[in-house]
């Protein structure tokens, strides 16, 4: 008896004094299983099984029953703890299983009992997951099946529908009309997931948008205008209402860009497209059956109106179009049709806001009733059957422009969706394209140039299509091909074009005429004489060049000769020039390269130089090639005796004393001529290969330093003109300055007796000791050796007073004395007597002359002449001094 009551009691469930009880849950459970451990003590058993305690839904600990978790929970996270015993206090451990094939998002530790979360949730892929979790003792287990519900976290973006958003909106629609509606999903739930919509701000935007249904308006007041902007492109935002993720409030947005095209309004009747029509009726076809689509479009492109379809008559009550897309449909049966072939009258009429008459066309559908799917599509020609087509063209026509030397019509004579195929031109990449693409029964063939760089009769003469008709809807899905082969004729769209912008030839000097130089090649790769390129040149420095018309080759003219002295680059121009005149340019640089053919040269064959001991002397050679290293010079001297008085710097040809000889002293050891002259061959020699050489004597006559003047005589003795020069300007200014003063004192004079006429009264100045008249020269300055040049007037005179006095007269300098002269010799009595002439002051006018830089050779009479000219300069120079200061006294007279 009290085995059964305690098997009721564990059958039943609880006692109903436990049901009424304040007890909670987990006391009740404590409570039951004693109750069942008595009645299994009472039934002779031992061993019970675990269990889990159960705390209700929002607990985090239990069995996971109805366990809710959150999507955005982070991986890792302890999410709940499974929490049960064992009657007999046997540590348990706990098991979280999946169904086969499922993921597996949490695991469990067996000890603890501690689940963790091991994969990412998302309520929009899985809201519920169903697990098995289980507690055993070792010996007893027991399962339960749960559901964990996933709780919604705003973690996803509202998206639009329908992308991309691009329509098209008439220019004239009134403001405030509504031209789109976006609309926007949000998988989300609860305020997440409510959608609301905004535009990006924008100050020149024409649109408006509602923000709760996505509705695009046109804003009031404003008004579209496809002139001045033909396409608009507003930015659509849309926000959800914003909720929590990972513990914080988000609000998610996206971005759509409508495309809003403004259309043109048009004043253009329609017209039907792909006319003839064609449709078929097959056997097997039901009522409502696709026959044929007429398609008409307004002839102005800008802003077409809609075209409303109707039929006119023809149809015996048997078809029906639809009014917006020119589907023309059977309404009965085929086996009801009374006649195989109806024509039907088909109007296209604008849909405007016209208050007139509207625009509209009228064409003919021709509908044959035919029963199986039997004929494959078939090109024609204008014979008949054809399936290779052929045209010749000039290459590059206009992009756009339909090839009308094909006449192709292709067809297929089946009825009903078995004539519907597609057309396909296989070929050089989008160089071509046909028109129309599907065809329904029967349609002319256009071909449409839509790469025009593709026809191009330099890249093949010859351009191969394969055009295919497919049909679409049948299981046969027969097909045709015909071969489309163009021609091409070519034009002159080349201009001839040189290898390189510019040319360089180099060529040696003295090369005979007619040598090769360079050649120049251009290429038009155009065909017959648009590609048959002539050369002709140009240009200041062509004249001494010719080019091959044909070849390109450039060479010297035959008379021409070249020399890098005179000119050593060149340039012009190659014009290369089709049989059209259609030409190009590039530009020749040409060098001549200079050879060592011409010696160094002296300006004289014997030099003669004055050396003053410490000053060098330098001489001189010119080479007249004209590069190095033909033309650098080195000097040396070849024979000197005695050999160590002299050296010469290789460079500059500069020759100098050895440091050693600082006085005539030692030169008068060195040797015992009393003349100090000596004769030195030198030699200047070019850096050229081979290299060239020429020699002169040079006679130097070593002096000390003399004062400035006498130094320049003493130098200048072999040039009379260059001393006659020198004196005749210092003579010039003082001339010119003595005038200038005389005609101020004579002025002055003059405006004195014009102020008292009547009476003059000169009062004598008083006389001083006058001092003996002296001349300066103007150009000297020091007081060093230039005051050899001082001399004593004898006439006296008052040219030195000025305004304020007499000025005194400056000590008379001591002029250095001149070594003894040498005894003179045979060879040189002439010159000799020259140098013990009195030396007289140079105060000669004349004219400078320049100087050439290659001196001419000196005669075999030099030496005579030279004679000669120092005599005239000697009593020139004599006779204008003499009138210079009778010229000097005369004004000095008239101050005083």
């Amino acid at each position: 008896m009290t085995a059964l009551r305690c098997e009721n009691t564990c059958e039943g469930g609880e006692p109903s004094r436990l049901r009424g009880s304040t007890m909670n849950a987990e006391e009740r459970t404590r409570v039951l299983w004693f109750l069942l451990a008595l009645c299994q003590l009472n039934s002779g058993q031992s061993d019970y099984a675990p269990y889990f305690y159960d705390y209700g839904p929002g607990a985090t600990h239990g069995n996971m029953a109805l366990f809710s978790i959150s999507e955005d929970t982070p991986v890792g996270t302890h999410v709940y703890t499974l929490n049960g015993t064992d009657p007999e206090e046997d540590p348990v451990r706990y098991g979280l299983t999946f169904e086969q094939g499922t993921k597996e998002y949490f695991r469990v530790d067996p000890k603890s009992g501690n689940v963790t979360l091991v994969q990412e949730l998302d309520r929009e892929k899985q809201a519920e997951i169903s697990a098995l979790v289980s507690i055993t003792d070792g010996r007893n287990k027991v399962a339960e099946t749960v559901r964990i519900f996933v709780t919604d976290a705003n973690d996803e973006q509202p998206e639009f529908q329908n992308l991309p958003f691009a329509i098209d909106v008439p220019e004239d629609t009134a403001p405030g009309s509504s031209v789109y509606k976006v609309t926007a999903v949000d998988k989300d739930m609860g305020s997440g997931g409510s959608v609301s919509y905004y535009l990006q701000s924008s100050p020149l935007t024409k649109f408006t948008i509602d923000g709760h249904s996505g509705v695009l308006r046109i804003r009031a007041n404003e008004t579209l205008d496809y002139e001045t902007t033909p396409a608009h492109f507003v930015t659509v935002v849309a926000q959800d209402g914003g909720g929590k993720y990972k513990g914080q409030h988000q609000v998610m947005s996206s971005t759509a860009t409508v495309t809003i095209n403004v259309v043109d309004a048009q004043d253009t009747p329609p017209s039907f497209v792909g006319t003839p029509y064609f449709g078929y009726i097959y056997e097997v076809s039901l009522p409502g059956s696709e026959i044929f689509t007429v398609y008409a479009k307004d002839g102005d492109q800008g802003n077409p109106n809609s075209i409303h379809y109707s039929i006119m008559n023809g149809s015996d009550g048997v078809f029906d179009i639809n009014s917006t897309s020119g589907c023309i449909s059977l309404t009965t049966n085929p086996s009801q049709l009374k006649s195989e072939l109806y024509e039907i009258r088909v109007k296209a009429i604008e849909e405007g806001r016209g208050e007139g008459p509207m625009d509209y066309d009228i064409t003919t559908v021709t509908v044959r009733v035919v029963d199986l799917n039997n004929h494959p599509p078939t090109f024609y020609g204008e014979t008949g059957p054809q399936n290779r087509f052929e045209v010749t063209m000039f290459e590059h026509p206009p992009a756009g422009e339909i090839l009308r030397g094909f006449k192709i019509t292709v067809n297929d004579s089946d009825q009903g969706a078995n004539a519907k195929f597609k057309l396909r031109l296989v070929g050089p990449g989008r160089v071509l394209r046909v028109v129309p693409q599907t065809v329904l029964n029967e349609a002319q063939v256009t071909i449409i140039v839509e790469d025009t760089s593709g026809i191009d009769y330099e890249k093949g003469s010859t351009l191969t299509f394969k055009l295919l008709a497919i049909e679409i809807d049948t299981p046969e899905r027969f097909s045709a091909t015909a071969d489309i082969i163009i021609h091409l004729l070519d034009t002159n769209d080349n201009v001839p074009a040189f290898t390189s912008e510019y040319y360089v030839a180099r060529i040696d000097e003295n090369s005979p005429g007619g040598s090769s130089l360079v050649s120049v090649t251009a290429i038009d790769p155009d065909s017959g004489p648009w590609g048959e390129v002539k050369y002709t040149i140009y240009g200041s420095g062509s004249d001494l060049f010719s080019i091959h018309f044909s070849t390109g080759l450039i060479s010297t003219q035959p008379w021409a000769t070249l020399d890098a002295e005179a000119r050593s680059k060149y340039n012009f121009y190659v014009k290369a020039e089709d049989g059209e005149g259609e030409y190009s340019l590039a530009e020749v640089f040409v060098t001549v390269l200079d050879l060592n053919d011409h010696s160094p040269e002296f300006h004289e064959s014997l030099l003669e130089e004055t050396m003053v001991i410490g000053a060098p002397v330098r001489i001189e050679a010119v080479d007249e090639d004209a590069e190095s290293p033909n033309n650098v010079i080195e000097y040396s001297i070849m024979k000197a005796d005695p050999k160590n008085i002299f050296d010469i710097d290789c460079n500059t040809g500069v020759i100098k004393l050895k440091p050693y000889i600082k006085s005539m002293e030692i030169i008068h050891n060195i040797t015992k001529s009393q003349e100090c002259k000596w004769s030195l061959l030198v030699e200047a020699r070019d850096r050229g290969s081979p290299s060239f050489s020429t020699t002169a004597v040079l006679n130097i006559d070593i002096t000390e330093a003399t004062p400035l003047m006498a130094a320049f005589l003493k130098r200048s003795r072999g040039s009379p003109m260059k001393v006659l020069g020198m004196v005749t300007g210092i003579i010039s200014l003082l001339v010119g300055a003595t005038v200038l003063f005389s005609t101020a004192m004579y002025l002055r004079n003059t405006k004195s007796n014009r102020i008292s006429p009547a009476r003059r009264i000169i009062k004598r100045r008083p006389r001083h000791p006058e001092p003996p008249w002296s001349f300066r020269m103007p150009i000297f300055r020091d007081a060093g050796p230039s005051s050899k040049f001082l001399a004593d007037d004898p006439e006296g005179g008052c040219a030195d007073r000025g305004a304020g006095g007499p000025r005194a007269k400056p000590p008379p300098p001591n002029a250095p004395s001149l070594p003894p002269p040498p005894p003179p010799s045979s060879a040189t009595a002439s010159k000799a007597r020259t140098s013990e002439r009195p030396r007289v002051l140079p105060t000669i006018s004349g004219v400078l002359a320049s100087r050439s830089f290659k001196k001419p050779k000196a005669s075999s009479s030099s030496g005579s002449g030279s004679g000669r000219k120092e005599t005239m300069s000697s009593a020139l120079v004599s006779e204008l001094k003499m009138r210079l200061e009778q010229k000097i006294n005369e004004s000095n007279q008239g101050y005083c």
